[in-house]
């Protein structure tokens, strides 16, 4: 169980800011990317361009392994435009 939280235009997509999903304990962050989208479809169109925060470390989506403990906070990120 993590709390995930959403910003930008993750937030907007997903419709709400923040929420506690179940997800494998061990999971690639595109796995758990694929977890997201399963319960949110419409984040799937920022897929390209997101990344994510587990535990205030920023991570891509890819192979890389995740091991989650109970309480932990994923963050999806948008790309944020500025000028």
């Amino acid at each position: 169980q993590v709390s995930v939280l959403y910003f930008a235009r993750s937030a907007e997509l997903a419709g709400l800011r923040s929420e506690t999903l179940w997800v494998p304990r061990q999971v690639t962050s595109l796995q758990l990317w694929e977890e997201i989208v399963k319960v949110h479809p419409r984040l799937a169109v920022i897929r390209d361009q997101v990344v994510f925060a587990v535990r205030q470390e920023y991570v891509l989506l890819g192979d890389q392994l995740l091991v989650l403990q109970p309480g932990d906070e994923v963050a999806v990120i948008p790309p944020i435009s500025g000028g």
